[in-house]
Parts: structure tokens; sequence; C-alpha cells
């Protein structure tokens, strides 16, 4: 679990930081989808390396929820029978929903895949012209909509895994991890969020 979920966060920070190109312009956002699907093309083709990172993905994100299925199911043998009286959970909404986070992630990378890497739902969805297949897709509420959902979901659910990783690393200052774990997911949030709403309050055309 904690392996795959930092192999995984790595990569969540790294696609943050390609989105934020659509700030430079056509030609930035652009390029560097051509120099991604460039890398390495002298020894595997061109995309050789991109499919290997596309491939290494989803080995993670499988034993990322394969972990999570063998914990729910360990910590429900634990407790075969169920309380007659349980008090409410004190925990954090993150901690609460992780699970259904996790879903709503899910479906939403499946549809992230068919609209901006595939294109047959992006409203242009013409191969390698990133910064208006981005542009495209968020000028639509309920894009933007479904995005901020994702987004959100994706925070919570990075804020409660950095909280957990950090204490089974020992830290044991309550104060640290929680500002360790909602700072690395709001400023996730704010850089994923920034790309959509500047596109939709046409700060970016």
């Amino acid at each position: 679990m904690a392996v795959s979920g930092v192999a995984l966060l790595l990569f969540v920070v790294a696609h943050m930081v390609g989105n934020l190109k659509v700030f430079l312009g056509p030609e930035s956002m652009d390029g560097y989808g051509r120099w991604l699907r460039s890398i390495g093309s002298a020894l595997l083709g061109n995309e050789g390396v991109l499919w290997v990172l596309r491939i290494g993905l989803v080995v993670m994100i499988v034993l990322h929820m394969t972990a999570a299925i063998q914990l729910a199911r360990r910590a429900r043998a634990a407790r075969p029978e169920g309380y007659r009286a349980r008090r409410p959970v004190q925990g954090s909404y993150a901690a609460r929903t992780m699970r259904w986070g996790g879903v709503i992630i899910v479906l939403f990378v499946v549809y992230h895949l068919l609209d901006l890497t595939v294109g047959v739902l992006n409203p242009h969805g013409v191969h390698g012209e990133i910064y208006r297949n981005v542009t495209a897709d968020f000028q639509l509420w309920y894009v933007t909509l479904a995005y901020t959902v994702a987004v959100l979901a994706l925070g919570l659910h990075i804020r409660h895994g950095i909280w957990s990783a950090l204490q089974t690393l020992g830290v044991s200052s309550a104060r640290v991890v929680r500002t360790a774990a909602l700072g690395v997911a709001v400023v996730i949030c704010v850089g994923y969020l920034s790309v959509p709403f500047a596109v939709f309050f046409g700060l970016v055309r």
C-alpha cells in the first residue's frame, strides 16, 4: 500500500507540473507532449517510454487497490462478530470516505483517458493538440464540475494517505503530521484546479 501510494503520488505531482504548462501557452504545452512521446525513441521507438510508464502506472494502481482490499478483509476478519453498540468513529472525513474516494478517482481516470488521451470524449479531440483539447474541455461547466469533484476526492485521499504514512514512519508530532498532509493535499488541489477554472473563467483561451 505504501510503496504503490508513493509511486502514484509522484505521478500525480509530475502530471500536475505538466498540466500547469497550459499557462505558458499552446507551444509550451504541446511541445511538452511531443517531448514525452519522443523520450527514448532511439531505443524503444516513439512513445515507447511513455507506454512503459503507463503500464507501470496501471500496475501501481492494481497493487494499491489490491492492498486496500486485503487490508479491508483483514480488518473484517479481526472482528468477525459485529458490535452490539458502536460509538461513532472519531476520524477525519477523508478517513471515513477513503474507499469511496478511491472509487471516484478510478472512475474519473477512465473518463480522463477517454477524454484527453484517446480523445473520443473531447469536444476538440485532435491528437497532439493538447492545449486546444484542454481549453475545449473546460469551457463546459459539467466537465469542470466533474474534474473538481475528482480532484477534491484526490486531495482527501492524499491527505489521509500521507497522514497514515507519516504515522507509520514514526513521526510523533500530530501537528507536523496534520500540517504536512494538509499542505501537500492543498498544493495538489490548487495546482490541478487552477487549470480548469482559468479556462472556464476565460483567463486561458
